[in-house]
């Protein structure tokens, strides 16, 4: 059934109908113009402190003073901008039911961590994800999923570590921006200190690109099996060292226990003859 504007176009029509490639014209009106009006439907729905324009399927929330991802995005979307807001965090079902979107803007906010497998739900569709100017320090492919859209990390705190590294390797990053990935702290190797200080503490490839150091040879993940395999030697070491005081601190309380008691029974009486048993000893009776 047409709706009124639908019988109006096809009023309008010369002759009543008009018939192209074996399709009624007016029936053709009626569907497109059903679908569009569904498409507004659902882009009517758009979350509070957005603007959602149906007709290019994108959502604007920028500079929104939004402190989470917001909910009642449509599903339909394609374009999602979240920039220049005070985001956090990004929870693991935040895009799951955005299967269309293809380019996700998430800049200059204060995004700090990622849930685990937080943008795994993105579909395949996804083409630009952009995380740069944000607060990260560390990530790994279990957050990002399979994605393989061009994506941004410039303008992060990094901690550059194995995960890290693994994650780089990974990613389909911006060839334009990848040298904005700059590591403002990283894993210490062996001999640059104890192994036990606080991570966020420099290490020895502080300010410089990660790509540049992967380049030169740098290998974040060689230097942590590494330090793993000292901080299980140390550990058996200690360990070991421990068993021995026990074991010596065993050994000397039971000499001591022993001297004590060999110098209790010494100091007990001993036992008085009788003079019956000397006489009879004495006499030979």
């Amino acid at each position: 059934m047409c709706t009124s504007r639908c019988e109006e176009r096809r009023a309008s029509v010369s002759d009543g109908r008009w018939r192209g490639n074996g399709v009624d014209l007016h029936t053709w009106l009626c569907v497109s113009l059903l679908f569009s009006t569904l498409w507004g439907h659902a882009f009517s729905q758009c979350p509070e402190s957005c603007h959602c324009a149906s007709d290019t399927a994108t959502v604007l929330c920028s500079d929104a003073g939004l402190r989470e991802i917001p909910e009642g995005i449509p599903p339909e979307t394609v374009s999602l901008h979240l920039e220049r807001n005070y985001i956090r965090s990004i929870p693991e079902s935040a895009f799951s039911n955005l299967v269309h979107l293809r380019d996700l803007y998430l800049s200059h906010n204060r995004i700090d961590s990622l849930a685990s497998g937080a943008l795994r739900h993105l579909g395949p569709e996804l083409r630009l994800l952009d995380l740069s100017h944000n607060q990260l320090r560390q990530a790994s492919r279990e957050e990002f999923g399979t994605t393989r859209a061009k994506t941004r990390l410039y303008h992060n705190p990094w901690h550059c570590d194995c995960a890290l590294q693994e994650l780089m390797e990974t990613l389909n990053l911006e060839p334009e921006t990848v040298n904005g990935i700059i590591c403002e702290s990283s894993v210490r190797g062996i001999g640059e200190g104890s192994r036990w200080e606080d991570p966020g503490s420099q290490g020895e490839h502080a300010g410089q690109p990660l790509v540049r150091l992967l380049d030169s040879g740098v290998n974040f993940c060689s230097l942590q099996r590494k330090t793993t395999d000292v901080a299980m030697l140390v550990t058996m070491f200690v360990w070991f060292f421990m068993v021995i005081i026990y074991v010596v601190y065993y050994v000397r309380q039971n000499q001591a226990e022993a001297r004590r008691h060999l110098e209790y029974l010494k100091s007990l009486p001993s036992p008085r003859k009788t003079p019956t048993e000397t006489d009879t000893l004495s006499t030979g009776f």
